[in-house]
């Protein structure tokens, strides 16, 4: 039998629940490593001297070391629901650089405030609203996901980081007025079972 992929992965890290939602939707087995980000276990290290996760090994020896090209790689073994094909790729990898560069920078910032006084919490999510989820909530007004009626790469790629946005300070996002859409959105996203699976705590090395 051949060896698994090997993935290592932190159970709350957005970019390695993005890398688990493809892998768990494509049916790739993989052994999984739950890594504690205080102590890297020395195996990741090699393979990947950045140390971040996720980080997939392959049976030939390929090491993926970003979230997005493991979604890609899972998905073109199978992808049942046709993530990768159902909105144009130009338009999926444009919505996914915004979430990776500018919106993730103000999220860090908004949720760790404290480190950032040179502005207030509520600051930087106001423009992290501005700059990136204003658009997904325009989306959002008029079709059931971000491409369309059906759940895509992009939307699965976004779904960890509207999540940690959320969580920051959870009663502001419930209440607020001006994301309904994209709240009935990550609600849909966090309903599914597949994000469950991928939520679970990990009590076996391998899944799904």
């Amino acid at each position: 039998m051949s060896p698994l992929p090997t993935l290592f992965s932190y159970r709350r890290c957005p970019y390695a629940i993005r890398a688990r939602l493809a892998l768990w939707q494509a049916g790739v087995a993989v052994q999984v490593h739950d890594v504690s980000l205080r102590d890297k276990p020395a195996e990741l290290l090699r393979l990947s001297p950045k140390g971040t996760v996720p980080v997939l090994h392959l049976p030939d020896g390929t090491v993926l070391e970003q979230s997005l090209d493991i979604m890609r790689w899972a998905l073109s073994q199978h992808d049942p629901d046709n993530w990768l094909t159902r909105a144009p790729m130009p338009e999926m990898l444009a919505l996914i650089d915004r979430n990776d560069g500018p919106f993730k920078l103000l999220l860090d910032r908004y949720k760790y405030a404290e480190r950032h006084p040179e502005r207030t919490a509520s600051a930087w999510r106001d423009e992290a609203v501005s700059v990136h989820l204003a658009e997904l909530e325009f989306r959002l007004e008029t079709q059931a996901c971000l491409i369309g009626a059906h759940w895509t790469l992009a939307d699965m790629a976004l779904l960890p980081f509207v999540r940690q946005f959320a969580q920051v300070d959870r009663a502001w996002f419930d209440a607020t007025p001006a994301l309904p859409a994209l709240r009935a959105w990550l609600e849909r996203g966090l309903a599914l079972p597949l994000f469950a699976s991928v939520m679970a705590k990990p009590d076996r090395l391998v899944a799904p």
